[in-house]
C-alpha cells in the first residue's frame, strides 16, 4: 500500500499575523497525515510582529526571514529556493499558500488524490470561496486570454445554494463536494492557471520550471502556470478542494496597479506575441483617461508608468507614492464636518452602513442645519434603495432617457460641495459635479478634486494618437 506522499507547505506573508495564524489554525485541522507535512513561512520583513507570534504559536513551523518586502514573487521564489535545496526526493509535491486564506479540512487530500492518480497532471488548485459570501464562489481555475490579458474564471460568482447562509468556520470541516452541488461540474476540470492561493505541484515539476519571474506582484503565478503547460504537463482546479480567500472586488487598486499594468504585457510579450500587446496598449491608454476623468491623477500616472517600464525593460519592485488624497475612514468625520462642505450628493452606488460611513454623515446632519445631503437614485428602484440611509435627505431621481441624464449632469456639474462615490462601483459623470470627490471602500477613502480639463485633453490627445500609429 502506497504511504501518504511528503508534503511541503510554502507560505508567504507581509503584515498579515491575524490572518497567517488563522490559516496555520485550519492547517491543523487537516485531514491530511501531519507527520507528512512540513510548513515554511516565508515572511517578507513585517512589522507586525508576524514572525514572533509565530515562534509563540506554532514552534515547528520553519521560517524563512526576508530583510526586506519581496512580494509575492519574491517570498515564493525564497521558498522555493530552499525547496530545491533539500535532499532530492524529500517531498513529492509543494503546496503554496497565500497568507490571508483558510482551507477546508479535505482541500489537500483532494489535491494529492489527483497528483497520485493523474501522472500527466502536475498542478492542481483548490476552488476558491469568498470570504466575505462563503458559499459564493470566486474562481474554479481560470483560463488566459493570451490576445488581450485577461484572466477567464471559472463559475465566477456562482453560489452553491447547500451552503447559503453559513459561516466559514461552519463550512470548514463539513463533507462538501461541489461536483455534486453544481451543474455540469466535474470532479476536477483542465484550465490554464491556478492561483498560487492553493497550489498543488509536483516538486520535480516544479524545479525543472524554475523559479518566478521578477514581478514582485501579480500575474507571477499566472506566467509560472503557462510556463508549465508549455512543458507539457497539465493544470487542473478541483471542485472539491475548497478554500476561502477575500474576493478581488474587496481589494480597491492603488499602488498595485502598477503591476497589474506591467506585469501583464511581459505576460503576453512571452506567451502571446507582439499582437497581444498591441491590443493591450490601446485598452492600457484608454484606462488611463478613464482615470484621469474620474479625477484619479495618480492611478493614471501609475498605469502610465506601468506603460513605460515595460517597454524600459524594468523589472521587480519599484518604489511608489502615491498622493496624500488617502485618510482613514475615521478621517471621513472631519473631511465632510468642513464647513466650506454644505450640500452633498451621495448616488445609489454608496451603500453608507457597508462602508460604515452613516453614523457619521448622520451626526454631522444633526449637528449643522446648513448640511444637505441628497441621494440620487435611479428611476427604477430596487427594494433595498427604497428605505432612507438619513435623516433629512432630499431625493433625486435620475432622468430614465439618457438627454435627459445628460442634461442633469451638464447642468449640475460643481454645483456640489462633495460627491461620494463608492470605489466598487464609481459613475463617471458624478465626478464632474462636485467641488471635491470622495471615494470610500471598506478600507480606506480618497479626497479629490474634480479632474482637471486640460489633463484630460492631453490624454485624450495622447490616446487618439496611439490609434493612428
Amino acid at each position: 500500500m502506497k504511504t501518504h506522499p511528503a508534503i511541503l507547505i510554502i507560505i508567504v506573508t507581509w503584515n498579515k499575523k491575524k490572518y497567517v495564524l488563522e490559516l496555520l489554525r485550519s492547517l491543523s485541522d487537516l485531514s491530511y497525515p501531519g507527520d507528512c507535512l512540513d510548513v515554511v513561512v516565508v515572511d517578507n520583513a513585517s512589522t507586525d510582529h508576524t514572525v514572533e507570534e509565530i515562534k509563540n504559536q506554532y514552534p515547528d513551523v520553519h521560517l524563512l526571514v526576508n530583510d526586506e518586502n519581496l512580494g509575492g514573487t519574491g517570498g515564493f521564489n525564497t521558498g522555493l529556493a530552499n525547496a530545491f535545496k533539500q535532499p532530492a526526493q524529500q517531498y513529492e509535491y509543494l503546496w503554496l499558500l497565500d497568507n490571508d486564506v483558510v482551507v477546508h479540512r479535505d482541500a489537500l487530500t483532494e489535491l494529492v488524490a489527483i497528483l497520485d492518480n493523474v501522472p500527466e497532471i502536475a498542478v492542481a488548485g483548490s476552488t476558491m470561496m469568498q470570504l466575505t459570501h462563503p458559499w459564493q464562489i470566486n474562481e474554479m481555475g481560470a483560463f488566459v486570454d493570451i490576445h488581450n490579458g485577461n484572466l477567464i474564471l471559472n463559475r465566477h460568482m456562482e453560489v452553491v445554494e447547500s451552503m447559503r447562509g453559513k459561516s466559514v468556520q461552519q463550512l470548514l470541516t463539513g463533507s462538501i463536494d461541489l461536483s455534486r452541488e453544481l451543474e455540469d461540474c466535474q470532479s476536477w476540470m483542465e484550465v490554464d492557471y491556478v492561483a498560487a492561493a492553493s497550489l498543488l505541484i509536483r516538486s520535480s515539476v516544479a524545479e525543472a520550471a524554475g523559479l518566478w519571474d521578477d514581478f514582485f506582484i501579480h500575474f507571477d503565478d499566472v506566467e509560472w502556470c503557462l510556463r508549465i503547460r508549455k512543458m507539457g504537463y497539465g493544470i487542473v482546479a478541483s471542485a472539491r478542494s475548497l478554500i476561502w480567500h477575500l474576493p478581488g472586488i474587496n481589494k480597491v487598486p492603488t499602488w498595485v496597479m502598477y503591476y497589474d499594468i506591467r506585469n501583464v504585457l511581459y505576460l503576453l510579450e512571452k506567451h502571446g506575441g507582439a499582437a497581444g500587446i498591441t491590443g493591450a496598449e490601446k485598452r492600457i491608454r484608454k484606462k488611463i483617461l478613464y482615470y484621469t476623468l474620474l479625477g484619479k491623477e495618480d492611478m493614471a500616472g501609475l498605469i502610465k508608468a506601468g506603460l513605460d517600464d515595460f517597454h524600459e525593460r524594468i523589472y521587480g519592485k519599484k518604489e511608489i507614492t502615491l498622493d496624500s488624497c488617502y485618510y482613514d475612514l475615521e478621517d471621513v468625520e472631519k473631511i465632510v464636518s468642513n464647513p466650506e462642505i454644505c450640500t452633498v450628493l451621495i448616488p445609489w452606488t454608496v451603500h453608507l452602513q457597508a462602508s460604515n460611513l452613516q453614523r457619521i454623515f448622520a451626526k454631522v446632519l444633526r449637528e449643522r442645519v446648513d448640511f444637505q445631503v441628497n441621494y440620487l437614485l435611479p428611476l427604477c428602484l430596487e427594494p433595498d434603495m427604497l428605505s432612507a440611509q438619513l435623516p433629512g435627505e432630499k431625493r433625486i431621481i435620475l432622468p430614465s432617457s439618457w438627454p435627459l441624464r445628460l442634461w442633469y449632469y451638464i447642468s449640475r456639474i460643481r454645483k456640489y460641495d462633495l460627491v461620494v462615490q463608492s470605489d466598487y462601483r464609481p459613475i463617471l459623470p458624478l465626478a464632474w459635479l462636485g467641488k471635491k470627490l470622495l471615494y470610500v471602500n471598506n478600507e480606506f477613502v480618497s479626497l479629490r478634486k474634480t479632474p482637471r480639463l486640460n489633463i484630460v485633453f492631453s490624454q485624450v490627445k495622447s490616446l487618439l494618437w496611439s490609434k493612428k500609429s
